[in-house]
């Protein structure tokens, strides 16, 4: 009945430890996943400001364009080569003052009579684009829109649409594409994925190359034959295989499994765009979090362990003290005893007292030793155990010259061995203190990875970018993601600044002070005014109209973080200058 008891003890244990083990990874995994959520929509509507910014900035453009006396002209009176070739020139001054694609004028059967490339290899003139949705839209009296790979281009643009009235009747329709191809390389290289789809589900813009023109999810034939027949997108690499697998949903996102060569797995969160008919996706990997999640499972299997080892070292310890009570009992009734046999016989027992009181305080310190033993032993049993066997088997297995079976036994001791010491490790990791995401950046490799980044927009606006010659060895405390995102948006906005100046320089010098690096970023534009030196880091204040004026908002607050400082100042031989203050290394400055 005894034995009985103490299973069921023990199977109550084991079955605590193993819910106490799960609810407490349960509950990190939702909050970690949770966390992951929050700074994932946070992301998505950044995303899609970017987007509704860049649209919204032609999205008038073609209306306006429509009550040009010139268009109504030409579809009236088609066929003047003087009057075709101005429009042509006007369009092409157009397109290139609002750094379209391309704009173009359509009659009312959809033939183009303009375009800005008249003299390009493959002009628009000439061409019907009459089965395009966005002519149909405008020929309907309304603003057309349609996201598709052009037929003569073969780019990918945005078009808007809008019909040429005159006396309430349309003649035709302008249209201007935009290109987003660079809005979309300004994405890739980051850890989260951006994926756009159109109504279809199909993938059409996204910060992962190898998955354009593919279904986000399943999609059936008919819907995969419509898209082809449209020309929407290249034949070719329109792919039927759905990019994505979706594991389980919850309320505010999905997990979800990419069907490419790395399987790996997302945190999905999306919104829609109804007016241009876009769902915007965001794809968070998880891998960081299952790492984390693994750290909690160890850390929660350590301390349980602890804990049960404590109960189990506790438990031992009061049957010790209840079996040294029981033998003090016995023993001072002996004592009692001999006491009252000692009383008659005082003289003749004194010494054979002496010798039994010896005796028993002998007998203590040896059980006190024994059960010392008992508990080492139990300890160091089972390892020297199965190292006693493996290496007496290998020696057996030695004079029988079974060599390969004698490198077995020394493999399973190795691992035995290693299995020790990688959980010691482990144990030394976690008592470790660290202070988290700051380290100690070489500065010059965050600004080599700056220049990176921005090598399209440097080559693109033909500016020189300046450096001290002594940063190669300075080093300053800070994490070195955040830190590149800060240089990233500070240099862009600079060569920005500089976009109507002939001379396109940037000059980054730096200079110490007590244990900080003030490193200053100067343009060669024409500086902030007063009025909007005061509300520069203001979120979404912004002087340029595709700006969200969001970047210099959190540089700021990221250098805030990192125990550091952003100012802005003009500089006195003109420009603006960007002053970043960051600590240095305690061994830089001591």
């Amino acid at each position: 009945m005894k034995k009985n008891s103490t299973w069921i003890t023990a199977l109550a244990v084991v079955l605590l430890y193993a819910v106490t083990l799960y609810v407490s990874v349960s509950q990190t995994y939702d909050n970690a996943i949770e966390k992951l959520s929050d700074k994932g929509r946070y992301q998505l509507n950044l995303y899609v400001a970017n987007l509704k910014g860049q649209l919204e900035k032609y999205e008038s453009l073609p209306e306006l364009l429509s009550t040009n006396e010139r268009l109504t002209t030409l579809l009236q009176q088609p066929g003047n080569p003087m009057r075709e070739k101005a429009l042509n020139e006007y369009l092409e001054t157009i397109n290139r003052i609002t750094n379209a694609s391309d704009t173009y004028l359509m009659n009312a059967d959809g033939l183009t009579i303009a375009a800005s490339n008249w003299q390009s290899e493959k002009p628009f003139i000439g061409l019907n684009f009459s089965y395009r949705p966005y002519f149909k839209q405008a020929m309907q009296g309304r603003l057309g829109r349609y996201f598709a790979l052009g037929s003569t281009s073969k780019k990918r643009g945005y078009y808007f649409a809008y019909p040429v009235f005159h006396q309430q009747r349309i003649l035709g329709a302008v249209v201007v594409k935009v290109d987003l191809s660079e809005l979309e390389s300004n994405w890739q290289g980051r850890s989260d994925k951006v994926i756009v789809t159109d109504p279809s589900g199909f993938v059409f813009i996204t910060s992962e190359t190898q998955w354009r023109y593919r279904p986000l999810v399943d999609v059936n034939e008919s819907t995969l034959e419509l898209i082809r027949q449209s020309k929407r997108y290249p034949k070719s690499v329109t792919d039927s295989i759905p990019l994505l697998n979706i594991e389980s949903k919850m309320d505010y996102a999905q997990l979800v499994t990419s069907n490419d060569n790395k399987n790996e797995t997302y945190l999905m969160q999306s919104t829609d765009m109804p007016s241009a008919g876009w769902t915007v996706n965001l794809l968070t990997p998880v891998r960081d979090l299952n790492k984390d999640l693994l750290t909690t499972a160890f850390i929660s299997f350590s301390v349980l362990t602890i804990l049960l080892l404590a109960a189990l070292s506790f438990q031992q310890r009061q049957k010790r003290q209840r079996e040294q009570i029981r033998c003090e009992t016995i023993a001072r009734e002996s004592l009692s005893r001999a006491h009252e046999e000692l009383e008659i016989r005082v003289q003749e027992r004194t010494a054979e007292l002496k010798r039994t009181q010896d005796e028993l305080i002998h007998a203590a310190k040896l059980a006190a030793i024994g059960q010392l033993s008992t508990g080492i032993t139990h300890e160091l049993n089972q390892p020297l155990t199965a190292i006693r066997s493996y290496a007496d088997n290998g020696r057996l297995l030695l004079q029988h010259e079974r060599h390969e079976d004698v490198a077995d036994n020394l493999n399973q001791i190795v691992e035995l061995t290693d299995r020790m010491a990688q959980i010691s490790s482990q144990l030394k990791l976690f008592a470790r203190k660290t202070d988290g995401e700051m380290s100690k950046v070489l500065l010059a490799d965050a600004l080599d990875a700056t220049r990176r980044i921005l090598k399209p927009q440097i080559k693109k606006s033909g500016t020189e970018i300046l450096l001290d010659s002594d940063l190669q060895d300075i080093y300053v405390l800070a994490n070195i993601t955040q830190l590149e995102q800060v240089l990233v948006n500070i240099i862009g906005n600079a060569m920005h600044a500089m976009d109507s100046q002939v001379l396109r320089k940037i000059h980054i010098h730096h200079q110490i002070e007590n244990d900080m690096l003030a490193l200053a970023i100067r343009d060669r534009g024409p500086g902030i005014s007063d009025e909007n030196l005061e509300k520069i880091f203001d979120p979404f204040f912004t002087t340029r109209e595709s700006g969200l004026g969001l970047g210099l908002a959190i540089s700021r607050q990221i250098t805030e973080n990192m125990q550091g400082s952003l100012n802005v100042l003009n500089h006195s031989d003109g420009g603006a200058e960007f002053i970043i203050k960051l600590k240095l290394p305690i061994a830089d400055h001591a």
